[in-house]
C-alpha cells in the first residue's frame, strides 16, 4: 500500500479547524481535538465554551489528558505517568480505514467512573473494534470530572467570581454539538447518532435525555447499568458543597478564591474523601458527585421526566447487570451492600417499605442479600423505573447481562458491575480483559460478547436491537438475558421489582 493511499482522507477541515488522523490497523483515528476552550483560569468551575479556531494542522494522534482524579485500580490504563490535566475538553473519531461512499451511523460513548475517575483513552473501550465490525463511525470525549465537573458551589459564587453546576454534563454537550458540526466531515450521519455509556457514563446519557440543551444532539441512547436516581435537589448539593469546604479547611468567605485558586490536585483529594467514605455512610446509596436538579440545565429530576413524558421520546435499550453489587462490596465499598448502611438508607428515605424490600430478599441480612440489595437499589430498580415509563412514549428495551467468565465465577464476582464493557468493545484481548479469561471460557466469552456487540450496532442502524429480542412494557415485561444462551424472560425478579414499588431514593 502506498504511502499516498495510506494517508488518504487523514486531514479533515473541522470547524474550529483542520485536524490530521493517523491510521491504525482497520481503522483511521483522530484523537485528542479541542471541543471546547480550556476550563482553566477563569474558566474553572464555568460551562464549557468553544473552543477558538485555529489555522496550522493540528496533529490528532495522540488522546488528550485525561481530567484530574486519583488513581484507581479500577481502571485499566490509569498509572502515576498518566498525564492528567484540567485542560482535558477533547474529543476522539475513529472510522473505517476505507471510507465509505453514504454517511455511517455514529456511535458516542461516555466513559463511566462514578463521575470522578475514568477516560476515553482507557484501552479496555477502545472503539477501533466497534468501528471495523460494524462499519459505523466511534466518537469518545473526555469531560470533567470530580468537584471540578459535578459538585454544586453557585452559593459561594461572587460578582467577579460567578459558579456555574452540571459541568461535566454540558462539557458532554458541548462535544455532541461538536459532533453535529463536525462528524459529517469525518463520514458520518449527524441525523444518525447513538449515544451509549456505562455506569455514570450512562447515567449521564440517561439524564441528557432529560436537558432540554441536548435535545435533537443524539436519536438513539443505550444504557449499559445507569444510576438513573442519582440526581440532587440544590438543597442537598450545597450541603455536599459546605462539607467539601469543611474537608479543605474553608470557610464559606474564603471559598470563592479557594475553589478558584487552589491546585486541582487538593480539590480531587477533598472530592474523594467526601464522595469516598463520608457521603456512603451518612446517606449510604447517595452519590455527592452528581448532576443537580437545578430548574434550567436539568429542569426536573430525570425519574420524574421519565414518569410524565418530558424525557426525549427516542429508542431506548437500558440494563443492568445480574450481580451488580458484588464489584463494589469487593473493592469499592460505596454503595448500601452491609446491613447498617441498608437500614439506615431506608430510614433516611422510605422507612415503610423497608420490610417489604427486605423480605424479597431471602436470607438477609447475611451478605449475600444485602449486595444483592444494595445494587439493585441503585442500579436495577431505577432503570426499571425508567423502562417503565419510557416505554409508555417511546420504544424500550430491557436487557440483564447474566454471563461472566469462570474466573470472575470463581473469584466470587460473577456478572458483576463493568464485566460488560469488554463484551460490548470486543477488548478481551486489553490487560482487565485477559484477566477475565485466565481461567479459561475463551470461545463462550467471545460468542457472548458479539452477541451483545451486534445488539448495539443493529440499534445503531435501525434503531432495534434484534428480530428476537421484544420491546419491553408494563404487561408482559419481556427482558433479553444474555448468556451462554441467550432467552428472553418475563417480567424476571418480579418479587423483588414488586417490593420496590414506590421507593423514589434521595430526591
Amino acid at each position: 500500500m502506498s504511502t499516498a493511499t495510506a494517508e488518504a482522507g487523514l486531514t479533515v477541515q473541522t470547524s474550529e479547524g483542520p485536524v490530521r488522523g493517523r491510521v491504525l490497523g482497520d481503522t483511521r483515528s483522530w484523537r485528542g481535538i479541542p471541543y471546547a476552550e480550556p476550563p482553566v483560569a477563569e474558566l474553572r468551575l464555568r460551562l464549557p465554551r468553544r473552543a477558538r479556531p485555529w489555522s496550522d494542522v493540528l496533529d490528532a494522534s495522540g488522546f488528550g489528558p485525561w481530567a484530574p482524579q486519583r488513581i484507581h485500580r479500577l481502571l485499566p490504563g490509569a498509572g502515576p505517568r498518566t498525564p492528567m490535566s484540567e485542560d482535558c475538553l477533547t474529543i476522539n473519531v475513529t472510522a473505517p480505514k476505507t471510507p465509505s461512499a453514504d454517511p455511517l451511523p455514529v456511535l458516542v460513548f461516555l466513559h463511566g467512573g462514578a463521575f470522578e475517575a475514568g477516560s476515553a483513552a482507557m484501552d479496555l473501550v477502545d472503539g477501533s473494534g466497534i468501528t471495523a465490525m460494524g462499519n459505523v463511525l466511534f466518537v469518545s470525549m473526555n469531560y470533567r470530572l470530580g468537584a471540578l465537573g459535578f459538585m454544586d458551589f453557585r452559593a459561594y459564587s461572587t460578582p467577579d467570581r460567578p459558579f456555574e453546576a452540571n459541568l461535566g454534563l454540558a462539557d458532554q454537550v458541548a462535544a455532541l454539538e461538536w459532533v453535529q458540526r463536525n462528524i459529517a466531515a469525518f463520514g458520518g450521519d449527524p441525523g444518525n447518532v447513538t449515544l451509549f455509556g456505562q455506569s455514570a457514563g450512562a447515567t449521564s446519557a440517561l439524564t441528557l435525555m432529560c436537558v432540554p440543551a441536548a435535545a435533537g444532539l443524539f436519536h438513539r441512547a443505550f444504557l449499559q447499568s445507569p444510576a438513573a436516581g442519582v440526581a440532587y435537589s440544590p438543597e442537598r448539593t450545597e450541603q455536599w458543597a459546605a462539607e467539601f469546604l469543611g474537608i479543605l479547611g474553608v470557610g464559606a468567605g474564603g471559598a470563592a478564591e479557594a475553589l478558584s485558586e487552589l491546585p486541582a490536585a487538593a480539590l480531587v483529594e477533598a472530592a474523594g474523601q467526601l464522595s469516598g467514605k463520608i457521603v456512603p455512610e451518612a446517606q449510604p446509596g447517595a452519590r455527592s458527585l452528581a448532576p443537580v436538579v437545578d430548574g434550567t440545565f436539568l429542569p426536573v429530576h430525570p425519574l420524574d421526566a421519565f414518569a410524565d413524558g418530558s424525557a426525549q421520546r427516542i429508542p431506548l435499550v437500558l440494563g443492568t447487570m445480574e450481580s451488580e453489587g458484588t464489584l463494589f462490596d469487593r473493592f469499592h465499598d460505596v454503595l448500601p451492600t452491609s446491613e447498617a448502611r441498608i437500614e439506615k438508607m431506608f430510614a433516611l428515605t422510605e422507612p415503610g417499605l423497608r420490610d417489604g424490600v427486605v423480605a424479597a430478599y431471602k436470607g438477609y441480612p447475611h451478605k449475600k442479600q444485602a449486595v444483592e440489595l444494595g445494587g439493585d437499589a441503585v442500579f436495577w430498580h431505577p432503570g426499571l423505573q425508567v423502562l417503565q415509563a419510557h416505554s409508555e412514549y417511546a420504544p424500550a428495551w430491557c436487557y440483564r447481562f447474566d454471563y461472566a467468565p469462570r474466573a470472575a465465577r470463581l473469584a466470587g464476582l460473577g456478572a458483576t458491575h463493568g464485566f460488560d464493557l469488554p463484551a460490548v468493545f470486543g477488548t478481551y484481548g486489553s490487560g482487565a480483559g485477559r484477566a477475565l479469561l485466565g481461567l479459561g471460557n475463551r470461545r463462550t466469552t467471545a460468542n457472548v460478547g458479539h452477541r451483545f456487540q451486534s445488539a448495539l450496532l443493529r440499534f445503531a442502524k435501525s434503531g432495534a436491537p434484534g428480530p428476537m429480542w421484544p420491546k419491553y412494557d408494563t404487561v408482559s415485561r419481556r427482558t433479553k438475558i444474555f448468556d451462554r444462551y441467550d432467552r428472553i424472560e418475563l417480567d424476571p425478579r418480579s418479587a423483588r421489582r414488586k417490593a420496590w414499588n414506590g421507593y423514589r431514593g434521595y430526591r
